[in-house]
């Protein structure tokens, strides 16, 4: 069987779909108090595999649904990788991590469970995800890259380094907002241990790395106004950005002002893998696969040879 490059990036803009459907639908699991509509893993309960029984174990079911239909999409990753013409290693070890990481998810879940929804298991469960949600979004781009064309920095390196600062800041406030998370009232159970913490000092804490990393994607849209390499490469991976983490930080004050409905972070949460996934196409604008005549005849003073990252 082979397949065609363009079909192998609608397989991996796939299994990017389904790493991201999968966070939503375990929010939902959180949100409505299910995490424990299954008490016991992999079976739902001591007594059988499947149960709908209830409201909770019917929610919690139907997440683990995803967890397979998750586990199928980045399998077809892996196998479309070795079926693609012509076949490229990097896809294929990059849905292989994939594989590796969902598995491992899916133990980390259910120790979750196992563990009563212990906010420190929640939350690596979640970190985790996004993990994930950062290797689909590699695999995305690298998917939709001209075959044997080395990738080349597209932008100054004064410029590269305030991307990658902007991504590690913009990672710091997923872990924080997990924190918030395990501090706050939404536990997945009504009976769920919570973090030691303040819910005000933890918002606060993610609040400032949020606004920090706004600060930088300012900070980079002013550089890049009078360097035009930069300015043609970034800007609207940029624009993109800012107008999402705009919009996700106003909704975090108004979920925190209006005493966090369960809708506001639901929505807060899909935010926040839309933040992920433009935070890390930001940072890959920086280097891209360029044919060298066209590196060749950019007069940005760019450095044109080969960078392979």
């Amino acid at each position: 069987m082979q397949i065609t490059p363009a079909r192998y990036r609608t397989i991996a803009i796939g299994a990017l779909v389904a790493l991201s459907a999968i966070i939503i639908t375990g929010a939902a699991v959180r949100l409505t108090n299910s995490g424990l509509g299954c008490d016991d893993w992999p079976n739902c309960n001591s007594q059988s595999l499947i149960d709908v029984s209830s409201k909770h174990a019917a929610i919690e079911q139907v997440n683990r649904l995803f967890t397979g239909i998750v586990g199928v999409a980045v399998i077809l990753a892996v196998l479309g990788s070795i079926w693609r013409v012509p076949r490229r290693s990097d896809l294929t070890w990059l849905s292989i991590w994939l594989v590796v990481g969902v598995v491992a998810n899916a133990v980390l879940g259910g120790i979750s469970v196992l563990v009563d929804l212990h906010p420190i298991a929640v939350q690596g469960h979640m970190l985790l995800s996004m993990m994930l949600i950062t290797a689909g979004s590699v695999l995305v781009r690298r998917a939709g890259e001209p075959d044997g064309v080395p990738r080349r920095r597209t932008v100054s390196a004064p410029t590269e380094r305030l991307v990658w600062l902007h991504f590690v800041i913009v990672s710091i406030a997923v872990v924080t907002g997990t924190v918030v998370t395990g501090a706050g009232p939404h536990a997945g159970d009504e009976n769920a241990e919570r973090l030691s913490i303040a819910i005000p000092t933890a918002a606060r804490m993610h609040g400032v790395t949020v606004l920090l990393s706004i600060a930088v994607a300012l900070l980079i849209a002013w550089r890049i106004r009078s360097v035009d390499a930069d300015r043609r490469a970034l800007m609207t991976p940029l624009s993109r950005w800012i107008g999402i983490g705009l919009a996700q930080a106003a909704l975090g004050y108004i979920q925190y002002l209006s005493d966090v409905p369960e809708l506001l972070v639901g929505i807060h949460i899909l935010g926040a893998t839309l933040v992920m996934i433009a935070t890390t196409f930001l940072l890959l604008d920086t280097r891209r696969a360029e044919l060298p005549d066209e590196a060749a005849a950019r007069p940005d003073g760019v450095p044109s040879r080969p960078t392979v990252v």
